[in-house]
């Protein structure tokens, strides 16, 4: 039987945390680019910009200004993109499963809060059916504004029914982490994309879900009391 229901939550990011598809995506868009005739360089471009919505990503790539059902379309041809490079590498990022089932097990609530859309989100839980494992499920069609502002993981605190001291958020990028202390949340770093050192200030950080417990993260959060607060230079946008 699970135990009494503790009060605290984990909000999940989904890409690079529990997917390891940073690749795909830097692929993505770099084909993106190449049809469209820009040099920019996509790695870079999401080691910076990780987290954001797609089309918030692709607006800061022009010199000029781009209209939106523009930005729209050159998203949609991405996402495409995206979707062949990683149709056949959809796999859960080592350990998650199991971490999963133990958090729901000890009483956690669980959460998914991305800056990805229904149908991208969809693409990843169902095909791994993993969405029967999270409490509620907030995407870029359930907020304003995307990572690094706060919405995201507010609104995901809401329907959860907790209080943003009682969310952990597990996150891989700068702006998903900056979102996170913006929320008045506490955050564990996942270091698909990026090393240790380039995250703020995270509870822990780790490579995969294979050693993590839930006990070690009620450790984490009695340590750690209270969240940083946020950077403004690491949440700042601009890809330059």
């Amino acid at each position: 039987m699970p135990a009494s229901p503790l009060p605290y939550a984990l909000i999940f990011d989904m890409d690079g945390v529990i997917i390891d598809n940073t690749a795909a995506q830097a692929r993505a868009f770099q084909l993106l680019f190449r049809d469209l005739g820009l040099t920019t360089n996509a790695r870079r471009l999401l080691r910076r910009l990780n987290g954001m919505p797609a089309g918030d990503i692709l607006q800061q790539v022009f010199t000029n200004p781009v209209p939106k059902k523009k930005l729209e379309e050159y998203a949609a041809q991405r996402e495409l993109l995206y979707r062949v490079l990683y149709w056949n590498k959809r796999r859960e990022l080592p350990g998650l499963r199991s971490f999963l089932q133990a958090a729901r097990t000890a009483g956690f609530k669980i959460a998914l809060g991305t800056g990805s859309g229904d149908d991208t989100i969809a693409y990843i839980l169902d095909h791994l059916d993993l969405r029967r494992y999270f409490d509620v499920v907030v995407g870029k069609n359930d907020v304003s504004k995307g990572k690094p502002h706060p919405d995201t993981y507010t609104v995901t605190a809401r329907h959860l029914g907790l209080p943003p001291e009682q969310c952990v958020v597990f996150e891989d990028a700068l702006l998903g982490e900056q979102a996170a202390y913006r929320a008045g949340m506490r955050c564990i770093a996942v270091s698909t994309t990026l090393k240790a050192a380039d995250f703020q200030a995270p509870l822990t950080v780790i490579a995969d879900f294979t050693h993590l417990t839930p006990r070690q993260v009620l450790a984490l959060l009695e340590q750690h009391p209270h969240a940083p607060a946020p950077s403004k230079k690491l949440a700042k946008r601009q890809y330059m």
